[in-house]
């Protein structure tokens, strides 16, 4: 039988459910526009959605009209992002992800300090910007092995550890393992900065992967590091695996007959994106199944107060 396995956990996790539900919030309390600083989630498809409902995405505070509503993203700002908002006395909302806003707490907390904060991820991602703004002074990115076996500090008994939080478990690993071994006096912080969600979804592909998919295809874009994360892990393990928006970049010449597909997506894209592919690949002779149910992880994250009480009186009519 030709088999389609659904994995979970897939799709939004706490973070960007929360994000997504705080511009709609904001919208319906206020009215259109409202303004976005960046992607409030790295998929184009909620962007897109969002924007049709009247959020307008900038990229500077500076685009904003002085004393207009501004939602900063997922994946956290500077505070010199917050500063530039005051200049312009704009009503703040903050959708940082709660597991972000961790990440940003120990980087202050190690500045203080004096240490150099050495945080594992990718250069460009929004995320590590934002983290990284907290005290660019002391933090220096490390993006992959090589740069742990080489990177210089000016006091090395006086090293901390921050990773971007949608990172490879598996890459992650083997860097930090090269930096405690330079740095044995290295800070540490008392819980993992990859978030659950990431973990979750990278150990589902692992296990499919395992039980025998020979294709793992994930929603979402090319934008979102925990989806390329998860092309990665699938690959890694001797999978065929592709990234894709939607349904319209399903190629036909990654099909076999008779070939395991796994079907999974990456925290920001939306459910509705999978079982367009899922019955996309149904027409073409798959056989549905796995977990109808995308996540039940049982995390929530409270809305930012700026929206959180409009919420509960909107529930109540």
């Amino acid at each position: 039988m030709t088999s389609l396995t659904l994995i979970s956990p897939r799709g939004y996790c706490a973070g960007v459910d929360r994000a997504i539900e705080t511009v709609e919030q904001a919208l319906r309390d206020q009215g259109a526009p409202i303004y976005v600083r960046g992607e409030i989630v790295h998929n184009r498809h909620v962007v897109d959605g969002l924007a049709a409902k009247g959020a307008v995405f900038v990229d500077d505070p500076d685009e904003v009209p002085v004393g207009a509503t501004i939602v900063l993203s997922a994946h956290g700002s500077s505070p010199d992002i917050y500063r530039r908002c005051r200049e312009r006395d704009l009503r703040v909302i903050d959708a940082t992800c709660p597991l972000v806003s961790k990440v940003h707490a120990e980087v202050r907390r190690y500045a203080k300090r004096g240490a150099t904060v050495l945080l594992v991820g990718h250069t460009n991602h929004d995320e590590v910007i934002g983290t990284r703004g907290e005290a660019p002074d002391h933090v220096i990115v490390v993006e992959n092995a090589e740069q742990a076996r080489t990177v210089e500090v000016p006091d090395p008994s006086n090293v901390a550890l921050a990773t971007q939080t949608t990172l490879s478990l598996d890459d992650m690993s083997e860097i930090i393992t090269i930096l405690r071994r330079r740095f044995p006096e290295l800070y540490e912080p008392a819980s993992s900065d990859i978030c659950y969600a990431t973990q979750n979804r990278q150990d589902a592909v692992k296990a499919t992967v395992t039980a025998g998919a020979e294709l793992v295809l994930v929603v979402g874009s090319q934008n979102s590091s925990n989806s390329l994360r998860l092309v990665e892990v699938a690959r890694a393990r001797g999978a065929d695996a592709h990234l894709i928006d939607d349904v319209s970049e399903l190629d036909p010449g990654w099909l076999r007959e008779g070939q395991s597909i796994s079907l999974t997506a990456g925290a920001s894209a939306p459910e509705s994106l999978v079982i367009g592919v899922a019955e996309r690949l149904e027409e073409l002779g798959w056989v549905r199944g796995g977990s109808a149910v995308p996540s039940d992880e049982g995390i929530t994250f409270a809305l930012p107060p700026e929206v959180r009480g409009t919420q509960r009186a909107h529930s109540r009519t």
